[in-house]
């Protein structure tokens, strides 16, 4: 029994020095409050949308679009309807998109859909010379304000800038609060402490922008794994970008609702997550032992960290059963050891739900009961990645569509909270 007690000891000072920092983080959020940046001059946009079966969406994404303070004449819209069985397509162009229909049973998901539009965007429209790629899902909306943010950052050098991303349905239950918890934490005590400690953000899935030198110098859209938004960000990481983030630029982004749906979509990141990790781990150690603390810090958002807690876990449940039958002894402290995984487990999550919705009380746009409530089940959503992450060590995953359906604009999410259009 010594012997485990000594693993859960290591492995606890293991997981404490990984990750501190992103305690750290938190307090730095608390005090320091973000650097604003103002744009001399407009510069011209392409707005990329990618698109499977969302006709129910896509509409309010568009008329957001519509919507925002930034000139009309420096923007154009461009959707790739992949593989759509819907109207989806026609509902684009009826509100003023530049359409691609895209059918390709091989190569599916978001990155090949994304590098198939950018190589026609350059044959047909090159001669618009966009400066850079702003990329949505279907399924989100934009606050008014969404480019002339973006705007001003891009224009003060900012080749890759990342936003801030709410949500539309927060308030729907438990699984959709564990979602946008997570999101808006992120933003705020991960990608918004980075920008102000200057070291690189991370894309996260939808609302970024890509300098179009980027996507020249790559040759389109070269990240094809499961999760292409993190890919991207390592490796562009590596390659000693600066990834920054626009806190003022806000978008809305539908949770899945059901656990089933949640389950296919956190698979598929687990695994991405993995495979990232495999490509491009190494170079991202090799930058850590450089002294480049933007490569430390990718590598832990891609490590597993989830495994920890399970391989602790799992070697308490072993131990004390065979404990008890061999009479070994310490075995109080063993289970002492796995309440301590669990409890602790628990207690850190509550802290990032609890601090990130007080912070962000304003963004929540629900009843303050279920503000309130959700901060106790996000540590239970959390919980719930460790058997995924499990499954997605041996299954093979591939990409699968997420099925929206939350048809609300900025003014039916803000009215739940009773809160105003900025």
């Amino acid at each position: 029994m010594d012997i485990v007690i000594s693993i859960n000891f290591l492995i606890s000072i293991l997981f404490t020095f990984c990750y501190f920092y992103q305690i750290i983080y938190v307090f730095i959020g608390l005090i320091k409050k973000p650097s604003k940046l103002k744009a001399v001059r407009n510069h011209r946009y392409a707005i990329i949308i990618s698109a499977r079966n969302e006709a129910n969406v896509v509409g309010n994404l568009l008329d957001s679009i519509h919507q925002q303070t930034y000139p009309a004449d420096m923007i154009d819209t461009f959707v790739v309807a992949d593989n759509c069985t819907d109207n989806t397509a026609e509902i684009a162009r009826e509100n003023g998109a530049y359409v691609y229909e895209r059918f390709n049973n091989e190569q599916v998901g978001k990155g090949y859909a994304l590098n198939w539009l950018f190589d026609l965007i350059k044959k047909d429209h090159g001669n618009k010379q966009y400066e850079a790629y702003i990329v949505f899902d279907a399924d989100n909306v934009l606050d008014p304000h969404f480019i002339e943010e973006m705007n001003n950052l891009f224009d003060n050098g900012y080749r890759i800038l990342t936003s801030y991303r709410n949500s539309k349905n927060y308030g729907e239950n438990w699984i959709t609060a564990g979602y946008s918890l997570w999101f808006l934490r992120e933003s705020k005590f991960l990608n918004n402490v980075r920008m102000e400690l200057k070291t690189s953000c991370a894309i996260s899935g939808t609302g970024f922008l890509i300098s179009a030198d980027i996507i020249n110098s790559n040759g389109g859209w070269i990240h094809h794994l499961l999760t292409e938004d993190i890919e991207f960000s390592a490796d562009s990481i590596i390659k000693g970008e600066r990834i920054g983030y626009c806190g003022d630029a806000v978008l809305y982004d539908e949770q899945p609702r059901t656990f089933c749906q949640s389950y296919t979509q956190r698979l598929r990141w687990a695994k991405g997550f993995y495979q990232v990790l495999r490509h491009y781990g190494l170079k991202l150690f090799g930058g850590t032992l450089k002294g480049r603390f933007s490569c430390f810090d990718m590598l832990m958002t891609i490590t597993p960290a989830m495994l920890l807690t399970l391989i602790l876990t799992a070697i308490n449940m072993i131990a004390i059963p065979l404990g008890l039958i061999f009479e070994a002894e310490n075995i109080s402290l063993l289970f002492l050891s796995l309440s301590q995984t669990i409890f602790g487990f628990y207690m850190k999550f509550f802290f990032l739900g609890l601090v990130t919705s007080i912070t962000e009380r304003k963004q929540i746009h629900c009843s303050t009961f279920k503000k309130v409530l959700y901060v106790f089940t996000f540590p239970l959503f959390m919980l719930t990645y460790i058997p995924i992450a499990i499954v997605a060590l041996f299954k093979k995953v591939k990409w699968e569509p997420i099925k929206h359906s939350v048809t609300k604009t900025l003014e039916d999410i803000q009215d739940e909270s009773g809160s105003t259009v900025a």
